[in-house]
C-alpha cells in the first residue's frame, strides 16, 4: 500500500476514535444533567409547613445571589408528573417586572410556586381572588407578597403622575402607602416600596379565607423586597 493512503486511513480512523470519544462525553453529560434533575425533584414537598416552606423558599434565593442554583423541577418527569396535578409550596404576589421573576431569583421550578403578578404587587380584588384558591385549594403553607426597588409603579404613585388608561389605579392603590411615608426620612420611593408591601398584607389579612388559615397555623403571610443589584429578597415584617 502507498504511503499515501496510509497517512488517508490513518487520519480516518484518528476520526473515528475522536468522534466515539466525543459520543461517550456527550452520554455521560446527558446522564449527569438527569441525575442532577431526578435529585431536584426530590427537594420539595406539598406537606412542608408554613415553617420549613419559607426556608426553602429564601435557601433558593440565597443560591441565587451565590450563583449557585440548582435549577430543580425542570426535567421530563417533573413535567409529566405535573400534568394532570400541582402541589405548589409557596405563593407569590410579586409586581409584573420582567426583572422579578419568582422562579428564578428563588431558584426553583415547575410547579414549586404559585404566581400572581401584578403591576405594584397590588392585592387587587382578582389578585385576592387568585390567592384564595392557591390557598385554599392548593393547601400553599406560604404566602409572600414581594416588592422591589425602584418600583415603576410606586415610583409614579409618589409622583403622583397621571397615567393613562387603566394604568392610573396603581396611582392610586398605592397613595395610602405613599401617604403614610410622606413625612419619613430617607428615599420616599425605597420607603413607599416597603410601606406597600405592609400596606398589601393587611388587604390580604382581611380575606376571610385567608384569616381562617392565619388562626389555624396552616398559613403565613410575608413580605419581602427584592434588591434588583444584588438579587438578594429581605425579609419586611
Amino acid at each position: 500500500m502507498k504511503e499515501e493512503e496510509l497517512t488517508i486511513k490513518r487520519r480516518q480512523l484518528l476520526k473515528l476514535g475522536t468522534a466515539s470519544a466525543f459520543g461517550l462525553i456527550l452520554t455521560a453529560g446527558d446522564l449527569f444533567w438527569q441525575v442532577e434533575q431526578a435529585r431536584g425533584d426530590e427537594l420539595t414537598s406539598p406537606s412542608l409547613t408554613p415553617e420549613a416552606a419559607l426556608q426553602e423558599l429564601l435557601a433558593g434565593n440565597q443560591r441565587f445571589v451565590a450563583h449557585k442554583a440548582q435549577h430543580p423541577h425542570q426535567s421530563e418527569k417533573r413535567l409529566q408528573d405535573l400534568a394532570q396535578a400541582q402541589h405548589p409550596f409557596v405563593t407569590v404576589l410579586s409586581c409584573a417586572d420582567s426583572r422579578v421573576t419568582a422562579e428564578i431569583i428563588f431558584d426553583q421550578g415547575l410547579g414549586d410556586i404559585f404566581d400572581v403578578r401584578i403591576a405594584g404587587n397590588l392585592a387587587t380584588q382578582g389578585a385576592v381572588a387568585s390567592i384564595e384558591y392557591a390557598v385554599v385549594e392548593l393547601k400553599t403553607p406560604i404566602l409572600m407578597v414581594l416588592g422591589h426597588e425602584r418600583c415603576g409603579a410606586v415610583t409614579a404613585a409618589v409622583k403622583k403622575a397621571d397615567l393613562p388608561g387603566e394604568m392610573s389605579l396603581f396611582v392610586k392603590e398605592i397613595a395610602p402607602a405613599v401617604d403614610k411615608t410622606k413625612n419619613m426620612a430617607g428615599d420616599a420611593v425605597e420607603n413607599a416600596v416597603v410601606a406597600n408591601v405592609k400596606e398589601q398584607m393587611q388587604k390580604l389579612k382581611r380575606s376571610p379565607l385567608l384569616a381562617e388559615r392565619l388562626a389555624s397555623g396552616t398559613l403565613k403571610i410575608v413580605g419581602g423586597r427584592y434588591d434588583l443589584d444584588t438579587g438578594k429578597v429581605t425579609a419586611i415584617a
